[in-house]
């Protein structure tokens, strides 16, 4: 008896170790993890998975949708029943329509190929937003008085009574302007400059906050504080203000549930007053912010305030399109303090914070009362010492400060942000330590998904400037630089770093978002703004310039997406924006299909020594070719997308017109030697890129390009345009160690040279600032700006050889790139399967891959031997390994497939 129960008691403990093999995790609705505001009617889910085993594949799903999370019978709204499928990524719910500002619970089991079977995951959610336009009850309220620019902020408030027990409290809100929310004195949740930055003219995004436990019973008051921000404020160094509207405004609704079933709505209306007689006397984006804390409205954003010198508001009525936001949240994300104060040369008391960021300063001061202090914002020093600050152009970036003279102050702006490493520091009362200052960082807050690593400690610190490059420029929008008068939404930029960016981290939902708004200022001609949000041309005008490179984002964003995350829907949603644009192109070009005057950059900033144009003929690449070569591009992406979505007349057609491009590109730039356009690097290396050249001239246009860059002692001479595609285009064409001897050389024109001088973020220019300490031209030299951080991309998916052969990774490509600069590199990449691992390192003469495939995916691997009887796999040949396949030998390379697990492979050198 007691042997048959420890048998029973045994087999139940299989069961349940079993049962635990195969684990959901990580759930995810629209790319985001338990989003509110959802205004889509088929949100589309995802999971990953978790096994221990090897070569685990998904065999089949279900999912259930419930109104409540105890996910009782009577709530579930969707049970999709057992689907036999391997999809885990972006999984259309298809259940019965959904309701405005209903919250909705999920969860999902899975089934694999060695049957086993989850447990059902942990409870997600996902919360509808306002789905009609007659959900919105509120009104646009604005102030009644003057609002020139840079003015001071506008405080609105109201008051209301509760008194019945809440079950639920959400609130809906807006602005025209930036805004922040306060419910009986806290702030309304943790995001900064909302709404963010649309194309306002046509949609603007609204916020969803959670306030159930912000109300009381009672008295409560809601507050909010509008400044200029991007609508009203000046943008780009034209010095445009107002130009979306010369009034800030507020729109606001929280829907009150009871506990008793009853309902109740607070809105914006003209029961409200406002007042911009408050603290906030001055903001701008550019210009910074002005702070007079004699000023305060103590108590102004609680019940009992009195109110009665405020004006009442007035309201507005405007007609434009209002979404859910879609991208990812702008978020103080960390803070930093100090690592030197000091006086520099000429007796200003300056501040290091040791890292160029964005962002502001917190200041924690005490003294009298109308004490100012100024705190002012630069990137570098010169080349003596001095603060530095003739790159900003006219912006200011200046805080005052005046105290109230009541102890311990604290202050932190609310309207603006800086790009900066160093303080410039007046009219402190005392000794200032770094107990006085701290920087917030703040940026859009994507989540982190790519590491890189390298035995390199230069090559480490290139990497973390690029991160912060990313983290400085992605504050809603792509921007190229974060602290002069421009931060804009340059789509060449945005262009040349989208695949790094996608990377560092989860950027799915961020050019989502972006890429709506570039549609949206695309112009019915096709024309490709060169920024996003287009505020360099007049709001509603019918035309708008284009140079080849920038408006080719259209294709080349949407189509890198889809690769690294699988997410066919951005391409259907963007295929009439990328067709219109080739289709520009296309009438543009006529039946010579040369794109003439379609670059109006050309390579921009690409490095001519002693020549500050664009034009130079030292390594100038012609403007016809470029935008001809981009031409090209587009079309075939466009071939490629319509081949996907089923329009096969598009694909054919496009396909065809690609095929008669690159013959007349072949014949106007491509000579029987092979060199190509005016023998630049980045003439060889679109050339090569974009598949324009014959297949037997691809050796000679390759050497060229090395000859080129061994003549200028292995430096790069290449732009905005040619940099991205650089090293790839090398290491595609058998030339891997000069691409290495690019990547780690150390004086400039190189990715390395700034990092030896300091830098800490990408800079604009190779030669920013020169090895004697001087400076590249002012009106342009930010040292902020992500471009030339698109090598991150080769360093990933090359050196450390971290790729994809499918869209979002399903099918992985470990291909790493041994060399004897290094000793080791490695990443590692968080695709929508989960963790994928791949590195190399030397161990006297012997190289260890390290592999790691996730769950529900494979990989193909391709190893630099041409002995497979040398690869070992954790000590077994991999010949003898069950969970290798499909082993091949081409060249002086072994290829296989593995499943999912982890591996570490290990052949000689």
């Amino acid at each position: 008896m007691k042997k048959r129960n420890l048998i029973i008691i045994m087999l139940l403990l299989l069961t349940g170790v079993k049962a635990q093999s195969l684990v959901v995790a990580d759930l995810s609705c629209e790319h985001k993890t338990n989003p509110v505001g959802i205004d889509t009617q088929q949100p589309r889910l995802s999971w990953k998975l978790k096994s221990k085993a090897n070569n685990v594949v998904q065999d089949a799903y279900q999912i259930r949708v419930s109104t409540e999370p105890s996910f009782k019978s009577s709530s579930i709204v969707w049970n999709s029943d057992k689907i036999n499928s391997d999809e885990s990524v972006l999984v259309k719910y298809s259940g019965p329509q959904l309701l405005s500002g209903q919250r909705y619970y999920w969860q999902v089991r899975t089934w694999d190929n060695k049957k086993n079977a989850s447990k059902w995951s942990e409870p997600a959610y996902w919360e509808m937003g306002l789905l009609n336009d007659m959900d919105w009850k509120a009104q646009w309220i604005e102030h009644d008085y003057e609002s020139p620019a840079t003015s001071p902020a506008h405080y609105m408030r109201k008051e209301f009574d509760i008194n019945k027990t809440i079950s639920k409290a959400t609130v809906y809100a807006t602005a025209h302007g930036i805004y922040e929310l306060t419910i009986n004195g806290n702030k309304v949740g943790d995001q900064v400059f909302t709404p963010g930055w649309t194309t306002y003219g046509k949609r603007l995004q609204y916020q969803v906050y959670d306030v159930t436990n912000q109300l009381y019973k009672g008295a409560n008051a809601i507050g909010a504080v509008l400044g200029e921000g991007w609508y009203k404020g000046s943008l780009g160094w034209t010095d445009n203000w107002a130009i979306y509207g010369n009034k800030e405004g507020l729109l606001m609704q929280m829907n009150i549930e009871y506990s008793d079933g009853s309902k109740q709505t607070i809105i914006s209306d003209n029961s409200w007053k406002s007042t911009n007689n408050g603290p906030i006397t001055k903001n701008g984006l550019y210009y910074g912010e002005d702070y007079d804390a004699t000023k305060e409205l103590i108590g102004w954003n609680k019940p009992g305030y009195n109110d009665n010198d405020w004006k009442s508001v007035v309201t507005a009525n405007y007609e434009f399109n209002l979404v859910s936001s879609e991208g990812a949240e702008i978020k103080k994300i960390e803070e930093i303090k100090p690592i030197k104060i000091f006086t520099s040369p000429s007796g200003k008391q300056l501040v290091d914070l040791g890292q160029n960021l964005v962002g502001w300063v917190r200041l924690k001061v005490s003294g009298e009362k109308g004490t100012k202090v100024t705190i002012r914002h630069a990137e570098v020093l010169d080349k003596n010492g001095e603060f530095y600050t003739e790159n900003l152009r006219s912006a200011d970036c200046v805080l005052n400060y005046t105290l109230s003279g009541t102890g311990d102050e604290i202050y932190e702006p609310k309207m603006t942000f800086m790009g900066f490493r160093f303080l410039e520091i007046t009219g402190f009362p005392g000794v200032l330590t770094e107990d006085n200052i701290t920087a917030i960082v703040i940026h859009s807050d994507m989540q982190t998904t790519g590491k890189y690593e390298s035995s390199d400690s230069l090559l480490n610190q290139l990497q973390h400037n690029i991160i912060w490059g990313q983290k400085g420029n992605f504050l809603d929008v792509p921007t190229d630089c974060p602290q002069r008068d421009e931060r804009l939404g340059w789509t060449g930029d945005a262009q040349a770093f989208v695949r790094t960016a996608s990377f560092n981290y989860d950027v799915a939902s961020f050019f989502t978002k972006w890429l709506k708004d570039l549609s949206l200022d695309q112009r019915e001609g096709g024309e490709v703004p060169f920024v996003v949000p287009d505020i360099l041309n007049a709001q509603g005008s019918k035309e708008a310039a284009v140079s080849a490179g920038w408006g080719d984002v259209a294709t080349i964003a949407p189509w890198t997406i889809y690769q690294v995350y699988g997410d066919k829907d951005i391409l259907e949603t963007q295929y009439p924006s990328m067709k219109s644009y080739v289709d520009y192109i296309k009438n543009k070009s006529g039946e010579k299909m040369i794109w003439k005057d379609g670059s109006v950059f050309g390579d921009w900033l690409f490095y001519h020594p002693f020549v500050n144009d664009h034009t130079g003929a030292d390594g100038h690449t012609d403007k016809d070719f470029i935008a001809t070569a981009f031409y090209a591009y587009s079309t075939s992406i466009l071939a490629d997308v319509a081949k996907i979505l089923g329009k096969t007349e598009d694909a054919a057609f496009y396909s065809n017109l690609f095929n008669q491009i690159k013959e007349v590109f072949i014949h106007e730039y491509v000579t029987s030697a092979g060199r190509v356009g005016t023998n630049s690097q980045t003439s060889y290396v679109l050339a090569l890129m974009f598949d324009l050249l014959p297949n037997n001239l691809r050796p000679n246009a390759a050497q060229f390009l090395v000859d080129d860059i061994r003549s200028r002692g292995t430096h790069l001479s290449t732009g905005f345009l040619g940099t991205p595609y650089l090293c790839h285009v090398l290491s595609d064409n058998g030339h891997t160690d000069v691409a290495y001897d690019l990547l780690m050389q150390k004086t400039f024109p190189s990715w390395l040279y700034p990092v030896t001088v300091g830098a800490t973020t990408i800079w604009e220019r190779w030669d920013g600032q020169r090895p004697d300490g001087t400076f590249q031209d002012a009106g342009m030299n930010s040292f902020n700006h992500y471009a030339y951080g698109a090598i991150g991309d080769w360093m990933y998916r090359v050196s450390a050889g971290l790729d994809t052969n499918s869209p979002g990774y399903k099918h992985l490509l470990i291909n790493p790139h041994p060399t004897h600069h290094l000793e080791y590199s490695k990443a590692s990449f968080d695709t929508p399967y989960g963790i994928a691992e791949s590195g190399w390192e030397r161990k006297e003469n012997k190289i260890i891959v390290n592999v790691t495939v996730p769950v529900n995916s494979k990989a193909t691997v391709v190893l630099p031997t041409k002995n497979s009887s040398s690869i070992m796999e954790n000590g077994e040949l991999i010949a003898n390994n069950k969970n290798i396949s499909e082993i091949n030998i081409e060249g002086n390379k072994v290829q296989f497939i593995i499943g999912s697990g982890s591996y570490i492979f290990e052949y000689n050198e």
